[in-house]
């Protein structure tokens, strides 16, 4: 467990960039620490392993006194992730993966043989570990650092905004690939970010950071967006907190729907496009006497909707983008997503592999919330 008691930062200003804080980090879970610029949450962060001294307070790591470990051994017993992946830039990936166990005296042979799974772990083959990083993408970058992050096996996993230097696309894939490794490696996570979507897609537990360095609530995220403590944290987590509260519901229990479908660059079958048609309310939203058919390439996943009005069925359509997609395991806010961003009204169902297995409907997702929204009081 990592401590925080009565812990504060006083620069030269004399304003505090962190003002007594006390928190209790739970091992083995995701704790965030999230808020706008400059509240301290970065600087709460680096006191763990002391690149910032604290002005007063106590820090504690597995009940001992940060204070009282010599700073080059602490940080080589945590790992530190950065916004910049922060890779030694004449160095090989695999060579920057083994720089915490060569410190730590691991025999060289060890240590590659070591690193040669880490790179597994995080998603990267072995033919990337001869490479120099600026050989790689910035999503590789981060995960060479997650990577090395992770070589000497530590406890305690400090991530500063890791994430934030990469596009969306890669981010939400790094988002799920740390999640998948905590479940299997069960690390304690300290992770700062700006962003409260991310925040709460990752952590376990929030400490929301307010300016003037204090922790303005220290909960659940799904506690935060139900009962933000105050207008401060209100307005933080926006004015749409309970669209992202859908993140905590589940999504297994809607129905999934058929749909036709058509090999993209096909002539469009003559049938009808609406699921379940005899079902009232089943229409999409189209202009009457058309009909929505979703395009698929050969691998049966999405490309697009086609929309077929007075058109021969032999006339080429213009193929519309088709929304956000619903995959399996996702909660309810994907699938109200899917199906408000979808041209048809239906939001598009993909397994694992992202083949299409069906639509689901916004009026079911929304009988859905609310069912979810009564069996919790």
């Amino acid at each position: 467990m990592v401590e925080f008691r009565g812990v504060s930062k006083v620069y030269q200003t004399g304003h505090p960039a962190v003002d007594n804080l006390n928190l209790s980090i739970e091992t083995g879970k995701i704790t965030v620490f999230v808020g706008p610029s400059g509240c301290g949450k970065t600087t709460s962060l680096r006191m763990i392993n002391r690149m910032v001294e604290p002005t007063s307070g106590i820090i504690t790591v597995g009940g001992r006194d940060v204070s009282s470990i010599p700073a080059p051994e602490l940080r080589r017993s945590m790992g530190y992730v950065m916004q910049q992946a922060g890779l030694l830039p004449h160095r090989t990936v695999l060579d920057n993966v083994s720089t915490v166990l060569r410190l730590n005296k691991v025999p060289r042979a060890q240590a590659r043989k070591r690193s040669l799974e880490l790179l597994e772990t995080v998603g990267l083959s072995a033919s990337m570990a001869r490479r120099y990083p600026n050989q790689l993408s910035g999503g590789q970058q981060q995960r060479v650092g997650v990577a090395r992050a992770l070589a000497a096996d530590p406890p305690v996993l400090l991530m500063d905004e890791p994430f934030s230097a990469v596009d969306p696309v890669v981010r939400a894939e790094l988002q799920q690939e740390l999640l998948r490794l905590q479940r299997e490696l069960a690390k304690t996570i300290i992770f700062v970010t700006h962003d409260i979507d991310e925040a709460t897609v990752l952590g376990d537990t929030l400490a929301v950071f307010a300016s003037g360095g204090r922790v303005a609530q220290y909960a659940p995220p799904e506690e935060i967006l139900r009962a933000p403590i105050d207008d401060f944290v209100a307005g933080f987590v926006g004015r749409d907190r309970g669209f992202r509260r859908l993140s905590f519901s589940p999504g297994d229990s809607l129905p999934i729907h058929p749909v036709p479908t058509v090999l993209w660059g096909a002539t469009l079958p003559n049938t009808a496009a609406n699921p379940d048609d005899a079902e009232a309310g089943a229409t999409p939203a189209a202009t009457a006497g058309s009909e929505w058919v979703l395009a698929v390439d050969a691998h049966n996943r999405p490309q697009g909707w086609l929309l077929r009005g007075s058109h021969a069925a032999s006339t080429p359509l213009e193929l519309i983008p088709g929304g956000s997609l619903f995959r399996d395991g996702d909660p309810l806010r994907n699938a109200l997503d899917a199906a408000l961003s979808s041209p048809s009204g239906w939001g598009v169902a993909v397994d694992a592999e992202g083949k299409v297995t069906g639509v689901v409907k916004a009026a079911q997702v929304l009988a859905a919330i609310d069912a979810a929204r009564e069996s919790r009081y």
